[in-house]
């Protein structure tokens, strides 16, 4: 597990973008629970982690395409693939997120 980011640094219904080792990574809180998915939309490569977080759905800015960040599931096309998710472990205040299956 790496360490991402601080759990006060992602406010309840917000997205923040990191790049861990190498790989761009999203954090969505979503009512308090966190998910990381990779910030990369199937349809074509645009930044999810800058699009509309409505719940657990994440809308892609570009074409509207959207994903359940909890498994990553497409909702709506123009997508026609899954995105990647990691796992998430909160500790003493801290997020982390497990890139190890990437």
């Amino acid at each position: 597990m790496i360490k991402v980011a601080e759990v006060d640094d992602i406010p309840v219904g917000e997205v923040k973008i990191f790049e861990v080792e190498d790989i761009p990574v999203a954090i969505c809180n979503v009512d308090g629970t966190f998910y990381a998915i990779e910030n990369v939309c199937s349809h074509d490569d645009a930044p999810l982690g800058e699009g509309k977080l409505r719940g657990t759905e994440i809308e892609c800015p570009r074409h509207g395409a959207r994903f359940d960040v909890t498994t990553g599931e497409i909702k709506r096309q123009p997508a026609y693939a899954p995105i990647k998710t990691f796992p998430v472990r909160i500790e003493n205040g801290a997020i982390y997120i497990d890139i190890s299956k990437y």
